[in-house]
């Protein structure tokens, strides 16, 4: 048996007469935001005399920095500043969920706060709309680190069945998988899709399409929303790019980036010009490619296992072993978008889409304008 935490085994129907309780009019707002780690998620919740009809009636609240990686204990309180709203799939409705910016005590944007910064650059962008999916691939484990449903002490049969399996003995952890997708669509989370992946044990969903800033605010949630339900079965996500060492597939956060001009007949010559700008800026998007600067994807770009090589910029069609892929629809309508392979994992979303909105639109003109 996979190994379980403790509190998942409590009894949940003594839990639901407690959930299924009158509230009034009162609603629960549970504010979440990015820690100092630049990938783990905090929460807490607070009540608000009325349901919310829009992000603008959910006040600024504060936290303790120092317990978050994000502040010294003798300056302390950071901001959380309301951005996006969701419906709670946990509490249900009237209840929320509400995406927090963090801001330090001086009301500038905290280090790993990436989302002010993307904002400012989505704007500049926003005549070009530029639309984003990302495909997050997860890892199932149990809570002594080991691979959900792997044998205790051995290895599961090579990658081959696994990838879009269906059967006991090739999907490990549906159950999560489905109730994740339900609190998505509840929540009012863009998911598109799910699936299980080439590692046992290692799943994927696809959030988008998403214009801009959205993008990096709908995938937070949605990672959120994956830790919260598998809190309630007692495994744990995890994000590494290269969970398990050895012959076994990475974990990516594959994103595909249009624009309208990407989109519209004859648009595949501006993503060309977009590749071919993303290729001249290779080292920099590594940087910006995992929360380390590049050392997580080392792991996992490796230039085998559907990577390309971390050192190698490349772009095909249909080639799931290049930097850059031009799905073979595109290829053959001449328009349509690109999938930038090189994402890691536990990316920051705002941190990617910046980056990409940058290289592909804006540094050409910021150079014209000189």
């Amino acid at each position: 048996m996979a190994s379980v935490s403790s509190s998942s085994l409590l009894n949940k129907a003594v839990r639901q007469q407690y959930m299924s309780l009158p509230q009034g009019q009162k609603c629960q707002v549970t504010y979440i935001w990015i820690d100092g780690t630049g990938e783990a998620l905090r929460n807490k919740t607070r009540t608000l005399d009325t349901e919310p009809k829009s992000i603008e009636e959910i006040p600024e609240w504060n936290f303790d920095g120092s317990s978050t990686y994000q502040a010294e204990g003798s300056n302390s309180d950071m901001y959380l500043i309301p951005v996006r709203m969701f419906r709670d799939p946990f509490n249900l409705d009237p209840n929320k969920l509400v995406l927090c910016e963090v801001l330090k005590y001086n009301r500038l944007p905290a280090e790993t706060n990436h989302r002010a910064s993307c904002n400012e650059v989505m704007e500049k962008v926003k005549q070009h709309h530029m639309w984003f999916g990302m495909e997050q691939e997860y890892t199932l484990l149990g809570i002594d680190g080991h691979p959900f449903s792997w044998p205790p002490n051995g290895f599961p049969a090579p990658q081959g069945p696994y990838y879009c399996g269906v059967g006991a003995n090739s999907a490990y952890g549906r159950d999560i998988v489905e109730c994740h997708y339900k609190a998505c669509l509840y929540a009012g989370v863009k998911i598109y899709g799910t699936n299980a992946e080439v590692m046992p044990s290692q799943w994927e969903f696809q959030v988008g399409p998403c214009e801009g800033i959205e993008m990096g605010d709908h995938l937070w949630v949605a990672r959120f929303l994956l830790h919260r339900v598998c809190e309630d079965f007692g495994v744990v996500a995890t994000l590494d790019p290269k969970p398990m060492k050895g012959n076994w597939n990475g974990a990516g956060c594959h994103t595909n980036v249009s624009t309208e001009e990407m989109r519209e007949e004859g648009g595949l010559q501006y993503i060309e010009k977009a590749i071919d700008k993303l290729g001249k800026k290779h080292p920099e998007h590594i940087c910006v490619y995992d929360p380390r600067g590049g050392k997580d994807n080392m792991r996992r770009l490796t230039g085998l296992h559907e990577t390309s090589s971390i050192h190698d910029f490349s772009a095909g069609v249909a080639n799931r072993g290049a930097s850059i892929r031009i799905p073979r629809q595109v290829g053959q309508e001449k328009k349509g978008y690109f999938e930038d392979r090189r994402p890691a994992a536990n990316c920051d979303p705002y941190a990617v889409t910046k980056a990409i909105a940058i290289t592909c639109l804006l540094e050409e003109e910021e150079k014209g304008a000189k």
